[in-house]
C-alpha cells in the first residue's frame, strides 16, 4: 500500500460538482493499494498517518502528527495510478494496480481506523472521476509505503 502524503492548510474533493469531501488544515493522503495489501496493510497505514510528525509545533519545527493535533482533519482519496509503472515506453502499466473490488475495502478500512483514533476523516468518492483541490503547506509531500 502506498500514500502521498500533503501538509494542506485547505483540501477539498468534487464529484459531478458537488462536494463529497472537504478538511480545513491537516493531511491528505493519496492512497493506492495493490494486490498483496490486507487488512492489516491497511490498519498500519492508517497508523502511520496518524503519527506521521509532520505537522508544525509552536516554533515552526515539524515535530507534531494528528495524533498531537487539537482538530485533527485528513482526506482520504484512492489513487490507482500510484501503481503505475512507468519504466517501459510512454503508457503506464496498472498491472501492479489492485482491481476496485479488492482496493476499495481496503482504503475504506484505511479511512475507518483513523477516524477510529480520532481524526475527522473527509473521503473522495470510489469510482469516479473527481477534482482533489489543495493548498499545500510549506509545501510537504512525501510517500509513504506499507
Amino acid at each position: 500500500m502506498r500514500a502521498l502524503v500533503q501538509r494542506v492548510t485547505e483540501a477539498a474533493v468534487v464529484v459531478e460538482g458537488a462536494q463529497v469531501g472537504a478538511i480545513g488544515p491537516g493531511l491528505v493522503a493519496l492512497v493506492g493499494v495493490t494486490h498483496a495489501d490486507t487488512e492489516a496493510t491497511a490498519d498500519q497505514l492508517a497508523g502511520k498517518l496518524w503519527h506521521l510528525r509532520i505537522l508544525d509545533d509552536a516554533d515552526g519545527v515539524m515535530n507534531r502528527s494528528l495524533a498531537d493535533a487539537a482538530h485533527p482533519q485528513i482526506l482520504v482519496v484512492s489513487q490507482f495510478t500510484l501503481y503505475g509503472d512507468t519504466r517501459k515506453g510512454r503508457r503506464p502499466s496498472w498491472i501492479d494496480a489492485a482491481r476496485p473490488e479488492h482496493a476499495e475495502p481496503l482504503v475504506d478500512r484505511v479511512a475507518a481506523a483513523l477516524a477510529q483514533l480520532g481524526a475527522e476523516v473527509a473521503t473522495g468518492r470510489f469510482r469516479t472521476h473527481m477534482e482533489v483541490t489543495l493548498t499545500n503547506d510549506g509545501p510537504v509531500t512525501l510517500m509513504l509505503e506499507v
